[in-house]
């Protein structure tokens, strides 16, 4: 989990300048430089071309970590969406997309990673907007006081939209980078309907909608985008560990057998909007908001209300159960084994022999990638066994959330951002963990997917901003 923040960035706008010219920010994380934004606008003939460049640079307990992202918007000059791409660079980790809309308006879509290119169909999002049509929206809404109205953003890198909505709030001079120009700035909220998180932006425009300063908050700290020059936004980042940001102290330390018997937790969750906790038959929550109560059961004996979606099943860009080595490590980790449970089983030991090079310094890759590198964290033995599971007909998640550890990080009895995969077996999702010895009840989930990285936004949002204020074993005997 501990590279999603940089795709925060991609579902949100930033305006580019109205004229074709590069405006530069500088990125600074709980007030450390740690990267840089480069937004462009070229206007050739009836074609409005938007680029916006990001670098960030982060420590992942004293493993570096280098994130760039550079997404590309061709419009018409009235904001008629024609064409984008996307490439993200995950510590070595590249995925490009490119879109491209025909002259009978349908749309295709090629992605690139490590050499291979899939081509497929894609509908576009009812009324989204890309760069130049939300400037054009900014522009016709004004900035007077009170102002509030929203639109839907395209996110290349997600190839889906979400929700924006926007609240000119009014002059706010005082709230400016003290070491440049705030006068006449005036403050504009964005809402953001991020999957399960909604997260709001906030920025400081000049009265021509130039974007000086904007806000957001990650990983409980602020995250700010300050306007400067070349020389100052790409100077020298500073050392900033993120994943010390994301762990959680436990109230106490738990025992290999209470965790294999069952727990319950007493959570206190912070922030403006705290997502609700998913519920399933190994994870009850009571409560919502800032107190919640949480038991983990890892063998239950009730059925799940929420079967399976068409989401859980089948191959996706991440998950690609249809690979042809990744059909083969299935069929020959599962053996001859009749049952699903059975399957995967075998499957998450396959999976915990396979990937042989564990640590940090893989950014985020999919099925096939680490199937090929035998290299990854948490996420990617989730994402395989995932794939492993659907290449099987098993319907599969990833779930993200905080997992406990005795020590990490040089601190004791802690919960760290952490993934694993969900099974539907036997009318339930039952969890499997190949980076760890196996599911316990020191696993809390806040979120699953199926395997984009988009899926893990409610989990972004509550690291750092959680507590765990007591945890007490289950009765004996399942009794609650």
């Amino acid at each position: 989990m501990r590279r999603r923040l940089a795709l925060l960035f991609l579902a949100l706008a930033l305006p580019a300048a109205a004229e074709s010219e590069i405006q530069w920010m500088k990125v600074l994380l709980d007030g450390r430089k740690v990267g840089h934004v480069r937004t462009g606008r070229a206007v050739e003939g009836d074609t409005v071309t938007t680029t916006e460049f990001m670098r960030l640079a982060f420590d992942r307990s004293g493993v570096a970590m280098r994130i760039e992202s550079e997404d590309r918007s061709i419009e018409s000059t009235d904001g008629t969406p024609r064409g984008f791409a996307s490439r993200i660079d995950l510590a070595g980790s590249v995925v490009e997309l490119q879109g491209h809309r025909a002259a009978d308006g349908s749309w295709e879509v090629v992605q690139r990673n490590d050499g291979s290119e899939t081509r497929q169909p894609m509908a576009w999002p009812e009324g989204a907007l890309l760069a130049e049509g939300v400037r054009l929206l900014l522009e016709r809404k004004g900035l007077a006081t009170g102002t509030r109205y929203g639109y839907v953003l395209f996110q290349a890198a997600g190839l889906g939209a979400v929700d924006v909505t926007v609240h000119v709030l009014g002059p706010d001079p005082a709230a400016a980078d003290p070491d440049g120009p705030d006068a006449g700035l005036v403050r504009v909220d964005q809402r953001v309907a991020l999957p399960g998180a909604p997260i709001t932006m906030r920025s400081w425009v000049t009265p021509d909608f130039d974007m000086m300063r904007s806000t957001l908050p990650v990983l409980g700290v602020e995250l700010e985008m300050i306007a400067c020059d070349e020389t100052c936004a790409t100077a020298p980042d500073q050392s900033a560990d993120v994943l010390a940001q994301t762990l959680v102290a436990s109230p106490r330390a738990l025992g290999a057998g209470e965790r294999g018997a069952g727990l319950r937790y007493r959570l206190a969750l912070e922030g403006a909007e705290p997502p609700a906790l998913p519920r399933t038959s190994e994870q009850q929550v009571e409560g919502a908001g800032a107190r919640v109560l949480i038991e983990v059961d890892p063998t239950p004996d009730v059925p799940d209300t929420r079967p399976p979606s068409p989401s859980d099943r089948g191959p996706n860009r991440w998950l690609e159960s249809d690979d042809a080595a990744v059909l083969a490590l299935a069929r020959e980790a599962a053996g001859d084994a009749s049952d699903a449970r059975t399957r995967m089983q075998r499957l998450e030991a396959a999976v915990r022999a396979h990937i042989t090079d564990k640590g940090l310094q893989v950014g985020y890759a999919s099925a096939a990638q680490t199937l090929a590198s035998r290299a990854g964290d948490c996420t990617e033995h989730a994402v395989l066994l995932a794939a492993l599971g659907r290449a099987l007909d098993i319907p599969t998640r990833v779930v993200s959330g905080i997992a406990y550890a005795p020590g990490f990080g040089g601190q004791r009895d802690v919960f760290v951002p952490h993934a694993w995969t969900e099974a539907w077996i036997d009318d339930r999702w039952m969890s499997f963990d190949a980076a760890l010895p196996g599911f316990d009840a020191g696993h809390i989930a806040f979120g699953s997917g199926d395997g984009d990285p988009a899926g893990f936004y409610a989990g972004v949002s509550l690291l750092g901003n959680v507590r765990i204020e007591a945890v007490e074993a289950l009765p004996a005997g399942g009794e609650r």
